[in-house]
This record gives structure tokens, sequence and C-alpha cells, in this order.
């Protein structure tokens, strides 16, 4: 593994051989700028089905506004958040097909001269933030000091390293989960980053606007075991059909509800007792399909902390899920469910699974306590005027250098 010394002299060795697109990016962004002055720069991939976008659609709403502009950087493989980034009031801008063009690819490389020649040539500082997007990162370098630049990690992945060369430029880093802030500080002291950089780890809570719930009210119905989110190979969903497969035979009665992925998305035949919801934009009728489940099923081999976890707990849910991210800071066996005891041997998964689903469904009084305590436990830590005033604070420009 690459030492951090080893990391900043390859940027800077880049930079070198990137400086004449730079330049040329910075005559046509000198050519042709902004319509106006902006106060916040936001850079995101996608606006597309997944928690990451739904959390950078409610920092965007947060933060935003008419004076803030927002570039997504990666072509989105639908328009799930696309409304609620446009609801946040920022000025929008998709960039993709310059930015996310492997056969003009060398576009993307003037690309960050124009992104850069337009914050630099903002008369009063801007707050620039990060949220993921790789030609963002790679941008960094080339933003004047000034401006104060702040990046978000969902978990430690492939930005973790991706970012490594660009640490210098930013003066904050928000990480979602505690334990991944713990995992990044780890990370820093292995590569030698300088100690100085560890101050700048930051943690902010996600949140989730929930509806008034009244357990009480809550639908019995059909015991109906959800996976909700994307079926990207990290969420495992094949790992949630076997475990639906494997309880056929022992609880036909149970069904297994897939939101977020359709016919289309799984390999294979899909199990009797389980209806694929395919992807859901409507927040009412996402939120009227988590109050008729009484249990999330979580199968994902990574995570930070997945906002469907507080959605489900608001409508009273018991979750049943890997201990990755955050989780076992907030799932506490037989109180908000139960914690899989491994997160690679899925045999094991499959087994505890089964156990944990059909013990909460031949004990109702106990699934009734669980799902009435999340309610409270989801209203008491996933507040979002908290999040709200986090992220506000932190993008304010009072806290820019002049």
């Amino acid at each position: 593994m690459m030492s951090y010394g080893a990391w900043i002299a390859k940027r800077k060795v880049e930079d070198v051989l990137l400086s004449p697109f730079i330049l040329l990016g910075r005559l046509i962004a000198r050519v042709k700028p902004l319509d106006r002055e902006y106060r916040v720069f936001f850079f995101f991939p996608f606006y597309h089905t997944g928690g990451a976008e739904k959390v950078h659609a409610q920092i965007a709403a947060a933060a935003g506004g008419p004076d803030c502009i927002l570039f997504f950087t990666r072509k989105s493989q639908n328009d799930t958040f696309l409304q609620a980034f446009r609801e946040s009031g920022c000025v929008i801008r998709d960039v993709s097909r310059y930015t996310d063009n492997k056969l003009i690819y060398f576009v993307n490389f003037i690309w960050r001269g124009i992104l850069s020649g337009y914050i630099n040539a903002q008369k009063k500082a801007p707050v620039v933030f990060h949220g993921h997007s790789n030609i963002a990162y790679k941008t960094a370098p080339w933003i004047r000091k000034g401006i104060r630049q702040v990046d978000l990690v969902h978990s430690l992945n492939t930005f973790s390293m991706i970012r490594v060369p660009f640490i210098p430029f930013y003066h904050e880093t928000v990480l979602i989960s505690q334990v991944k802030r713990q995992a990044h500080i780890e990370l820093y002291r292995k590569l030698r980053v300088p100690e100085s950089f560890i101050g700048r780890l930051r943690h902010i809570d996600n949140a989730v606007a929930l509806p008034e719930r009244d357990y009480a009210g809550k639908p019995e119905g059909t015991f109906t075991v959800l996976f909700s989110g994307r079926p990207g190979p990290e969420k495992r969903l094949p790992l949630f059909l076997r475990i639906a497969e494997r309880m056929h035979s022992e609880s036909p009665d149970i069904r297994f509800r897939v939101m977020g992925a359709a016919a289309g998305d799984v390999a294979g035949p899909v199990p009797a007792n389980v209806e694929l919801l395919g992807n859901k934009t409507d927040p009412e009728e996402i939120q009227s399909i988590y109050w008729n489940s009484h249990v999330l099923l979580l199968t994902s081999e990574t995570e930070g902390m997945p906002l469907v976890v507080p959605e489900a707990m608001g409508n009273g849910c018991a979750i049943v899920a890997t201990p990755v991210g955050d989780l076992p800071l907030h799932i506490r066996p037989g109180e908000q469910g139960y914690l899989f005891t491994s997160i690679d041997d899925e045999e094991r998964i499959i087994e505890e699974g089964a156990r944990y689903i059909t013990g909460l469904l031949r004990h109702p009084g106990r699934r009734h306590q669980i799902g009435a305590d999340n309610i409270r436990y989801a209203r008491d830590h996933f507040s979002l005027p908290a999040f709200t005033e986090a992220y506000r604070s932190l993008l304010s420009t009072d806290n820019s250098e002049s």
C-alpha cells in the first residue's frame, strides 16, 4: 500500500501533466462565465435511487437555496431524487455528458479547469461541498486556497483511497458513521497521514423525515419482511432471496417484499413468496410500504449508517441486519431487533435470519414491543432539524476564510 507521501508525489506529477488542460478550461470559464455569484458549490455524482443520493438531497435542502449551484458529474440511472434536488432551490447543472464519457475522457481534464475557473472567479469566497464525486476531488487542487472545501464520506470504500492525495485541500471531512470515522483514523495512521488532518474528520448523523406514527394503529395484515434499497452488490439482494426461499417451506404465510428492485435486477428465479415492488419515488407510498411491513431485513456487506434503518424504525418495524457500520450502536439485540453474528458467513446469516424472523412471527408481543420502542427511538435519535442545523452551520460562508 502506497504511503501518503507517495500519493502526494504522484498527484504533483499528474498536476504538471494536466496543467495545459486546466489552463484551457480556465480560459473557457473566463469566456463563458457563470451568470451570477454563488454562495455554495455542490458536487454530487447522481440523482438516481440510493441512500447516498437521498442524503445528498437532504444536504442540498438544508444548506442550499437560489444562491447555490449544484453539479451532477455522473450519469444517473433514473430520476428518483431529481425533483428533491430541484426543491432545494439550487441552480442545477448536469455535466455528466462531458465528465462521465470514456470516449472523450480528456474532456474531463478540461472540466477540472472550467469548474475551478468558475469557483475562483467568485468575488466573495464560496464554500465548496464534495459528495463522492470523483471529478470534484480531482478539481480540488486547482481551487484557490482562500476558498473553503468540505467533503462527505459515507463509508470506508474506494473513495477512501481516491481522496488520499487530496486530503490537504479539505478544511473538514464529514463522516455519517462513527465507526467509519474511526476506520478512517486508522487508515490515516497506516498511510502516515499527518496527525493534524485527523482533527478535520467530523461526524454528523444522518436523519430522516418521519411521519407521525402511533404503533397502536399499525396494520397487522400479512406478516411481511422487507428489503429496501438498490440492488447493488454490497446490498446482497441474492442473500435476502435465499433467506426468503428457506422460509417458504417452513412458514409459507410470510410475505417477503423488495422495494428498489424489479425482475430485471434479479439473476435467476425469484422465490414464490417474494414480491418485487420495483423502484418507488412517491414518499407517501414509500412510507405506506414501511408501515405495512413488520421486519426490515438488511443483508448488506458494508454500510455507514443506512437511512432505510431509521425509516423502518420510524414505521414500527423490527430490524434484522448484519452488524455493519453504525448499526451495532443503534440495534440492541432484543430491543430494536437482532444483529447477525457474522458479516461474511452467508450460511450462518441464512440460518440466523430464519430463526430471528420465525421468533418475531411466533411472538407477536415481543414484535409489538420492539416496533413501539423503535418509533420512539427513531424520533429521538434521527432528528431532521438537528441534521439541518449541522449542515447549515458547516456550509455557512461565515466560516470561510477571507
